[in-house]
């Protein structure tokens, strides 16, 4: 009798919790519907301000900025740059693809680019919500550089606004369910000497992943999320040779467009902050990847 008891209460749990979450799931939707029109252009424009931040940063220039917004039609964008620049027609479809993705109220779009210098457009391409519409030709090709202006023109939402805001309202219930699930399944990792992964000791060099700290001879160096990642994946694995291509996926995959010369920037700036301790180092292993080397291991 007690183990049915036991089995009922742990029936009536189960069942008041999925109720309770499916209630969060109805309530993010609604409050997802009633987001003003005004919030929506704000976040497009913050999206398409990023479109122009990464192909600056792929020709290379990380100091010149991307000019305010242009509205200069309904569901049409102007995206200007205060330097010339060169782009790589393959760079600036994928880019555009991964951020304007992000926009539940895009779907379908022409992109334009302009030369500021002469009539006539010097590159386009169209995407559809359906990959056999999508126009995109000459890939492959660097445009020369120039003073460009991006035109963005979307196709209104129209009646897929209602649509796409209740399955944008009911992300917050998946990533709920996801992180639940994550927490009771995923093992956590461990260093062969059964260390947790947050805490790692290599030679005399503590690594505090969670809190993002270097500890060297009792002297603290600040790490930032992405030295940290990376410096963690090395250490995970001390001399042995991780490929340049997993670590370009496991540390930049959320983040749009690989540029080659970030993992290479960081690298140096782990050498860096590494040096205090002559026993350990990043080496390069040539057309393979990089190795976290301990001299003592």
């Amino acid at each position: 009798m007690a183990n049915g008891q036991d089995l009922l209460f742990r029936k009536r749990k189960y069942i008041f919790g999925s109720i309770l979450l499916l209630l969060i799931s109805v309530m993010c939707a609604a409050f997802s519907m009633t987001g003003s029109n005004d919030f929506d252009m704000a976040r497009r424009e913050v999206l398409l301000r990023r479109i122009g931040h990464e192909l600056l940063l792929q020709s290379a220039d990380s100091t010149s900025r991307v000019l305010p917004i242009k509205n200069i039609a309904e569901n049409e964008y102007q995206i200007r740059f205060e330097h010339e620049l060169s782009f790589k027609t393959d760079s600036l479809v994928n880019t555009v693809r991964h951020l304007l993705a992000k926009d539940p109220l895009t779907q379908d779009y022409v992109v334009n680019v302009l030369n500021c210098g002469s009539p006539g457009v010097a590159y386009a391409f169209a995407v559809s919500k359906n990959k056999k519409d999508d126009i995109v030709a000459c890939k492959g090709r660097k445009q020369p550089k120039a003073c460009y202006i991006i035109n963005v023109k979307l196709k209104p939402a129209g009646t897929y606004i209602v649509k796409k805001s209740y399955m944008l309202g009911s992300l917050p219930f998946i990533a709920f369910v996801g992180f639940i699930i994550v927490k009771l399944v995923k093992p956590r990792n461990t260093l062969p000497n059964g260390q947790h992964t947050e805490m790692i000791s290599l030679g005399a060099v503590l690594f505090d992943a969670k809190n993002r700290v270097l500890t060297i001879d009792q002297k603290k160096i600040n790490l930032t999320g992405t030295e940290t990642r990376l410096l963690r994946i090395l250490a995970l694995a001390p001399n042995e040779t991780i490929e340049r291509s997993r670590l370009q996926k496991e540390i930049w995959e959320d983040e749009g467009v690989i540029v080659g010369r970030s993992l290479d920037m960081f690298i140096s700036k782990l050498r860096k902050k590494l040096e205090p301790d002559p026993n350990i180092n990043i080496v390069v292993i040539r057309g393979k990847g990089y190795k976290l080397q301990l001299k003592d291991s």
